[in-house]
């Protein structure tokens, strides 16, 4: 394994990385760290093509370090699926769409599940716990039930029903709030401070390889694309892993001279209804404020007050890239939209990304010919509500 130590990107703590962790001292999230450098004499990217289709075939630059920890399920290697028919409505004809919809568990989060699992359980955890918005906590308590460890999982009500059963069929400990996610998360942070260490925390950003497993989706597309970068990358942001971690991809990528100095330009995508990180990125802020009241139908990316927001803001600025707030009735008809021309049903937080898409091309900010990819983070089969077939007419 070439993971040397765990840094905070705050005030530059460096941890072991052969114990548990949870946040640095003064509060920010912990990052992993590799001997790079190693890595680059030891592994060619060419042979990663003889290796199975899944995320471990990153081995190297992943935290697991015995691999009879490595939980999986064949998470990870999504296709990147080219969007021209769509691309040619909203002006970008190089539109691609990375499905994220097909790992287990039927999102993205499937990612940061089982490397995150792997590593508590290799690190001698027995039960994590967690506040989620839904798929987070389907994917780790589906990946705690694969590794033999137990998991207690806390979301809002109003989470999709789907995400619910899916924690109950994995034999997981389901605690429904009346609330947010950071009611969920308040919640989670009692129990866990109750529990005299028997649980760990694995909340977002809590404990540093969740963002490892979904580092892999930077790494996949520039394999994908014969190891060059997109212009852009369009990317929904609730919680922010996700985008802090393509940009940690890319970052590593470089520095092992795997892609050339130019990095994709991020976009962080949010609801109208819970913009934290475009109002902060507008105003030129380091850190976000709360949202009050937050809702919208993209329910993944209601995070009011997201842990990792400094980090999220970090990796805009240093991509030169943007955040943008679409609005809820758009992002129906945007899926809608994708769904007639391209015959793949995204998630809300998916179709998000293509309103942005779309509005960005039109202000300019995405300019003529360059290569774009959103991130369709989920099934949209998840959320059967987004398209409405009330008008649909009864035939006798």
């Amino acid at each position: 394994m070439y993971l040397t130590h765990l840094e905070c990107p705050r005030c530059g703590r460096a941890y072991p990385a052969t114990e548990p962790q949870n946040l640095c001292q003064c509060g920010s999230p912990l990052l992993a760290r590799y001997d790079l450098a190693a890595v680059a004499d030891t592994v060619m990217p060419e042979r990663f093509m003889l290796r199975p289709a899944d995320l471990w075939r990153y081995r190297e630059l992943l935290p697991v370090a015995d691999p009879r920890y490595v939980t999986t399920l064949g998470e990870g290697w999504t296709p990147l699926l080219r969007a021209p028919a769509y691309g040619a409505r909203i002006g970008i004809p190089d539109l691609i769409v990375k499905d994220e919809g097909l790992t287990p568990t039927g999102s993205f989060k499937a990612r940061g599940a089982a490397v995150g699992v792997s590593r508590a359980r290799e690190l001698g955890a027995t039960r994590i716990a967690m506040p989620t918005n839904g798929n987070a906590g389907a994917a780790w308590a589906t990946y705690a039930a694969r590794a033999g460890i137990g998991a207690t999982i806390a979301m809002p009500l109003d989470a999709p029903a789907i995400c619910r059963r899916e924690v109950l069929a994995a034999g997981a400990d389901l605690r429904l709030v009346d609330g947010l996610i950071s009611d969920a998360g308040r919640h989670i942070a009692a129990l866990v401070a109750s529990s005299g260490g028997a649980i760990f925390d694995a909340g977002t950003l809590r404990e540093p390889y969740r963002l490892e497993g979904k580092k892999t989706m930077g790494y996949e597309i520039v394999e994908q694309l014969g190891w060059q970068v997109p212009d852009v990358i369009i990317y929904p942001t609730g919680g922010g892993v996700g985008l802090i971690a393509i940009h940690k991809a890319m970052l590593e990528l470089r520095e092992l001279g795997w892609i050339g100095d130019q990095l994709p330009r991020l976009v962080a995508v949010q609801s109208t209804g819970c913009a934290p990180i475009v109002r902060a990125f507008a105003n030129g802020d380091e850190r976000a404020e709360p949202w009050v009241d937050a809702r919208t139908v993209a329910f993944g990316i209601t995070v009011p007050a997201p842990l990792g927001d400094e980090l999220v803001l970090s990796a805009l600025r240093a991509s030169a890239g943007t955040a943008i707030a679409v609005d809820d009735a758009e992002i129906l008809a945007d899926l809608r939209d994708f769904g007639a021309d391209e015959g793949l049903l995204l998630c809300p937080e998916g179709a998000a990304c293509l309103t942005a898409a779309r509005h960005l091309r039109a202000g300019g900010w995405i300019r003529a010919g360059e290569r774009v990819v959103v991130l369709n983070t989920g099934a949209g089969l998840k959320y059967p509500e987004t398209v409405d077939v009330s008008a649909v007419p009864v035939v006798a």
